[in-house]
């Protein structure tokens, strides 16, 4: 238990809702959940699936409404032949990344990871006594693969490779030369699989998502993570899924029985509903996420030794704040006692974002110009 790790922004939370109890303003730029509500069609799906008797145990690796869905979903968007028994559904998308590297990584092996990435990646990877080995996501390169680090660190001993693009804390986002890179590199490599985060693959905003399992020859080498919590706003339902070869849905079908027994059925009627039904809600969602993109972006970059490259996905910036002379913690630590303004610093994600901190953009503009007058002041008078 030692070697699990955790998420800084529950413990950010948690010291900004302290302060809130103490009478103090706090702007919650830190938590990474959309501020929209869960579409009305979805939450009447369940609501009808409630009463309908969808209370009881299901098949642990989802019922086959849900199943043949995201087989139909992920068919069409990533342009693979998809068949539902390669589909297991969890409760939220951390069980899938948690029993993949259960499943298919043994102690001694090495995963490679990105860097600054998702904490619980690294977590995860110690938690089973394998080598973590740390990708750079740099802002020189746009915050992407560096192909010569990779190829360099792909060794003998390497069973796992973990991508997420659109990427948190990034913003950034791998295009199709980088995952070309990485399909042509494991070419002949049986032994190693690629976990592919795609939660926030329908929050993108220049370009068309790309996954590496729709390259030729890596649907059989690819575990797809995805779910519901990020594109239509349902965070708190706790619904996600993962789509890999059926030997691996077999070994991860079985971590769900000895673990969770089943994913609520009614939410999982919800889930289907959100996949065939309207989808103007998650439309006019990324559609404001970009304004707010564009506001978080220009008023930082008009704040004095702060500079932020422009996220191409999920709905974070990463600004960097090496020019204000403070390290990522101090500053985010200051930031929140003196300006009341909660952010995460980049070290949350690993050693290669420190000189940066996370923001998140799921907040109203008048909120946002309000944290960055709140920032810009702080910066001039700390």
């Amino acid at each position: 238990m030692d070697a699990l790790g955790t998420e800084t922004a529950f413990e950010v939370l948690a010291k900004a809702k302290a302060l809130e109890k103490q009478g103090k303003e706090i702007i919650h730029l830190e938590i990474g959940e959309p501020d929209f509500d869960t579409p009305k069609n979805i939450k009447e799906a369940a609501v009808k699936a409630l009463y309908s008797g969808y209370t009881h145990y299901v098949p642990a690796a989802g019922i086959p409404e849900l199943r043949e869905a995201i087989a139909e979903y992920i068919s069409k968007t990533r342009r693979i032949a998809v068949d539902p028994e390669e589909v297991v559904v969890t409760p939220g998308a951390k069980p899938i990344m948690c029993f993949s590297i259960l499943a298919c990584v043994n102690e001694g092996e090495e995963v490679m990871y990105p860097n600054p990435g998702f904490p619980i990646y690294e977590s995860l990877i110690n938690f089973v006594g394998a080598k973590p080995v740390p990708l750079p996501l740099l802002e020189k390169n746009d915050f992407r693969l560096d192909h010569e680090d990779f190829k360099k660190k792909l060794t003998k001993k390497t069973k796992m490779i973990i991508l997420n693009s659109p990427e948190n804390p990034t913003g950034g986002v791998l295009n199709r030369e980088d995952l070309k890179l990485i399909a042509d590199c494991i070419a002949d490599r049986d032994d190693i699989l690629v976990l592919s985060d795609e939660i926030y693959s329908r929050i993108i905003y220049e370009g068309e998502h790309e996954s590496i399992a729709s390259l030729p020859g890596m649907k059989e080498k690819t575990i797809i993570l995805d779910g519901f919590s990020k594109t239509y706003a349902m965070t708190g339902w706790r619904l996600g899924y993962g789509v890999m070869r059926k030997d691996v849905a077999q070994k991860v079908t079985q971590l769900m029985i000895n673990s969770n027994s089943c994913t609520c059925a009614f939410i999982q009627m919800a889930g289907v509903e959100a996949l065939k039904g309207p989808q103007s809600d998650v439309e006019k969602m990324v559609a404001e996420f970009r304004r707010r993109r564009e506001v978080i972006v220009s008023g930082l970059n008009q704040i004095k030794g702060i500079t932020c490259k422009k996220p191409r996905g999920a709905f974070y910036v990463f600004p960097n704040i090496t020019g204000t002379g403070m390290n990522c913690r101090e500053f985010g630590d200051r930031l929140l006692k003196e300006a009341g303004v909660a952010v995460l610093p980049g070290t949350s994600f690993g050693k290669y974002g420190e000189g940066y901190l996370r923001l998140s953009f799921a907040n109203s503009v008048d909120n946002i110009k309000k944290a960055l007058d709140r920032i810009a002041n702080f910066v001039k008078n700390r």
